[in-house]
């Protein structure tokens, strides 16, 4: 399942992360505002239970996450959608994974993968780019073999290339995977076209 998140005030703010005269400063707080746009619309798919507090009135009844949540995202690139869940979730858990891609074969190589306990927990895999797909089907295999099941991942991107999305979809069928851009392509360098760049790099001011 894909989910487009858009609007004209995301498309303002993917217009600055998409200028290569944005300095490097500006990127990385622009890129922490798109979070909290897009962690609004990917928590309205989180399933929630009712439950009964006591104001400073009455007891009343509302509304709290059936399960808790982690959110992991993908390094380095990710660490630029992790401020907007963690402000609105401020009890949810971390997890990380380190996957670098090879660039002769575009393949996508590990060298950190931690996670909390997994039992009862929604995770959400964060990663703006998804470009070949390759790094993001890896990084939900990782998570799998954790025995944490499909239902239970939604993988979280800014931008997406079709290949990409392609790639994620026919490997994780039922996977729920959510962007605000579908690009026009991969060029031969496998980069999002237009896209932005190196969104690590121009996160990380290098």
């Amino acid at each position: 399942m894909l989910t487009l998140i858009k609007s004209s005030f995301i498309d303002y703010k993917l217009t600055i992360l998409r200028n290569k005269k944005t300095s490097n400063s500006l990127f990385r707080q622009t890129m922490n505002e798109v979070s909290y746009l897009i962690a609004s619309e990917v928590l309205k798919y989180l399933k929630y239970k009712r439950v009964f507090i006591q104001t400073p009135l009455i007891k009343t009844q509302g509304k709290n996450l059936s399960k808790s949540v982690v959110v992991v995202p993908i390094l380095r690139a990710g660490l630029g959608l992790v401020e907007g869940f963690i402000k609105f979730l401020p009890n949810a858990e971390k997890g990380h994974i380190g996957l670098y891609r090879d660039e002769e074969t575009y393949k996508p190589v590990e060298y950190l993968f931690k996670l909390p306990k997994v039992k009862n927990k929604i995770f959400i895999v964060l990663d703006p780019m998804l470009a070949t797909g390759n790094s993001s089907v890896e990084a939900i295999n990782m998570i799998k073999r954790s025995n944490v099941t499909i239902p239970n991942i939604k993988f979280v991107s800014l931008l997406a290339a079709p290949e990409g999305i392609k790639n994620l979809q026919k490997t994780h069928k039922s996977l729920h995977l959510f962007t605000c851009c579908v690009d026009k392509r991969l060029n031969k360098n496998k980069f999002i076209v237009p896209g932005l760049g190196d969104a690590g790099d121009r996160y990380m001011g290098r």
